[in-house]
């Protein structure tokens, strides 16, 4: 995984071991060997096996002893606790509750729209830290209850937490302090939001969460409602912008944007590979015998461009027919993204907001060379210059 190659084109890598192989082995620095799987319905078929577990050893960062308990997220549970975590936080991101925050998300973007002409340094403005950053920060810290002054630190340290270095440890126990201050003052100013609810929920009864689950949430609510949202938008723009054809069809018909984004999702995904999962048992994997214990993953950027699922999957196509086959952008299964439908309807007023407010839009710089991280696990960008 950290070969040259993989590093440059990892969704070309992993297309290239899908048709040599449904099950591929990965091999990186500090993971041993993990299994992958290539292909989209076997990657299906995985992500509902309760053979293989999400756990705790599925948050596969260095972690420092002192905030290790905060680290066990509902992502990384299974079974009746993942299960009993789910339902507290499901309703704060359900389908009519996030439409009902269209207005507050239109809001926030014109007011990000307005502010940047104002970034503007020699013509080029950083598309990524100044619209698709704040704008999801913004809106899940709404939703979550943090207050309004206290968002952009939050963002500071989730982009922290994502770049990694130096700073890392500090960042993650910054938002496991910030998830703290927010649950107390909510405890005093409860409001329409995540951690009211789940300290009415307490209230009723106090096992449905404890103080460290409700913090884990928290924090972990927020840095996969910003991080991975914020990477989706940018990926999203250069999509689009790389593309005139998808890019004038959106143009002509704002009514093609729901289907673009989950298209985009599709083509695109911010993250490339699932979380780990580990083997309950022995057991037969596409053929391949996996011993208990194994690390097993589902290779998105696979399984979304799989050509036994998807027509022509290389091609960024805005206009494919809806009813053909579930990307895995969101994961699938129990583990399906709670906030999957708050984030299409970000990205999907977002990107109407820009463009209709910027037709000259396009890229500062080729899209080969829009800067990202080089990673095999993840598409995240690390800057988005374009001209307005």
């Amino acid at each position: 995984m950290t070969d040259a190659e993989v590093l440059r084109d990892p969704v070309a890598a992993y297309a290239k071991a899908r048709e040599e192989s449904p099950v591929v082995r990965l091999v990186a620095p500090g993971f041993g060997g993990i299994w992958a799987v290539t292909r989209h319905h076997d990657a299906k078929a995985l992500l509902n096996d309760p053979r293989f577990a999400m756990t705790a050893d599925s948050w596969n960062q260095r972690i420092p002893d002192d905030i290790r308990p905060y680290m066990l997220t509902m992502s990384h549970m299974d079974g009746p606790e993942h299960t009993r975590l789910r339902r507290l936080a499901l309703p704060a991101f359900g389908t009519r509750r996030a439409a009902e925050r269209r207005a507050l998300i239109e809001r926030i973007t014109d007011r990000l729209l307005d502010d940047l002409p104002g970034h503007a340094e020699n013509g080029t403005v950083d598309l990524l830290q100044h619209y698709a950053r704040p704008l999801p920060t913004a809106v899940v810290g709404a939703v979550v209850g943090i207050p309004e002054d206290e968002r952009p630190r939050w963002r500071e340290h989730i982009a922290e937490i994502g770049a990694g270095g130096a700073r890392y440890d500090a960042a993650l126990r910054a938002v496991v302090d910030g998830a703290r201050a927010v649950i107390a003052l909510r405890r005093k100013e409860p409001g329409d939001d995540l951690v009211s609810d789940l300290l009415r929920a307490q209230a009723e009864d106090p096992d449905r969460i404890t103080d460290t689950e409700m913090i884990t949430m928290v924090w972990h609510t927020v840095l996969a409602g910003q991080d991975n949202l914020a990477n989706f938008i940018a990926n999203s723009v250069v999509g689009l912008l790389s593309h005139p054809d998808q890019l004038a069809a959106v143009r002509a018909d704002p009514g093609l944007m729901p289907r673009a984004v989950e298209e985009l999702m599709r083509w695109r995904p911010p993250l490339l590979l699932t979380a780990i999962r580990y083997a309950r048992e022995d057991a037969d994997l596409c053929g391949v015998p996996v011993a208990k214990g194994d690390s097993v993953v589902a290779v998105i950027a696979s399984a979304n461009r799989d050509p036994r699922a998807f027509a022509d999957p290389d091609r960024l196509d805005v206009t494919r027919p809806a009813g053909t086959a579930v990307h895995y952008g969101f994961g699938y299964g129990p583990h399906y993204c709670i906030g999957g439908s708050l984030a299409l309807l970000e990205a999907e007023v977002a990107l109407t907001a820009l463009l209709r407010r910027h037709p000259g839009l396009a890229l500062a710089v080729p899209p080969q060379d829009v800067p990202r991280l080089p990673n095999p696990g993840s598409w995240h960008l690390t800057a988005l210059p374009v001209t307005l």
